[in-house]
């Protein structure tokens, strides 16, 4: 279905709330997590901002500690679900001196406090459904209770953690579209006709079928391989970002396959694939761009051997 569909509730149980199931006090647990997974309220992450994206670990955006609060000030960009979200997820320094990720910490600011603003909706290429939008936080006052696992100094860790099983989310639903994206094109070139009999007879249009066929299952082994890891206790940041690379990219050369199955149609919103089309570019972007995961992998393998 639309990959904008997804994005309410995939990140709310995802990257909105996977930051207190994994390092959230039993008193975060028990006040936040029921509610979302009621659907009560909905979740937000926010560690992207305007000068820092790729680069996460020099974000801007400060919690300066007075008395049992914090205040909060800074930007954060392109954050899904904000205009929707009761809580957010949100990364700030917490130690000035430390100018990499050990002086960041994480906190669960809930969106009614005083302080935050919200941008304009962003007008995107694709999934205009799903929205996003800055946040900003202007001496916003927030309680020191809202320290994700009540210690300083491990947000970022927390935040990669997150991230781990959202490149596995974002894999998954990238051979989910992918699939639905080649349905839709066998179907087409089954009944299409062209020269007197349907174009799926053509081994053109046969050899981009089974290039998606065969990409689409490999993507499906390493985010099942990579999950199982997961649920078993292991780290796998490298098996998260090679399946977040891998099938991203994968469910971005089906789609322009599929587009040219359908040849002039498939430029034309009446068939699904011209959305999907825009809808899954962004998947090689959000949640770490392909370039961001190829130096984890990389970095990973050579401190293996060190």
């Amino acid at each position: 279905t639309s990959p904008a569909f997804r994005s309410i509730f995939g990140t709310n149980n995802g990257i909105g709330s996977s930051g207190i199931i994994i390092d959230g006090t039993e008193e975060q647990k028990q006040k936040y997590l029921p509610r979302y997974a009621s659907g009560e309220i909905i979740g937000s992450f926010c560690l992207t901002e305007p000068e820092s994206g790729s680069d996460a670990a020099s974000l801007r955006t400060t919690a300066v500690k007075n008395g049992d609060f914090y205040i909060l000030n800074g930007t954060k960009r392109y954050i899904t679900n904000a205009p929707h979200a009761a809580t957010f997820t949100v990364m700030a320094r917490t130690n000035p001196e430390i100018k990499g990720s050990g002086g960041i910490s994480a906190f669960l600011v809930e969106a009614d406090n005083p302080g935050i603003t919200l941008g304009k909706i962003d007008q995107k290429m694709g999934q205009k459904g799903s929205h996003t939008c800055d946040v900003i936080f202007e001496n916003c006052r927030v309680p020191a209770s809202a320290l994700i696992g009540g210690v300083e100094g491990v947000g970022f860790k927390t935040a990669m953690k997150v991230l781990d099983k959202g490149r596995l989310h974002i894999g998954a639903y990238s051979v989910g579209v992918a699939e639905r994206m080649l349905d839709d094109a066998l179907r087409y070139a089954v009944e299409r006709k062209q020269f007197g009999q349907p174009i799926a007879n053509f081994q053109l249009i046969q050899a981009m079928l089974a290039d998606s066929k065969a990409e689409i299952y490999a993507a499906k082994c390493m985010v099942l391989d990579a999950a199982r890891r997961r649920d078993q206790g292991e780290n796998i940041s490298t098996e998260a970002s090679c399946s977040k690379m891998f099938a991203t990219e994968m469910c971005g050369r089906v789609a322009d396959r599929c587009v040219q199955i359908h040849g002039g149609a498939g430029y034309i919103s009446e068939y699904s694939i011209e959305r999907f089309y825009r809808d899954v570019r962004l998947f090689r972007l959000y949640e770490g761009t392909s370039q961001i995961q190829q130096i984890i992998i990389a970095k990973n393998m050579i401190n293996q051997v060190k």
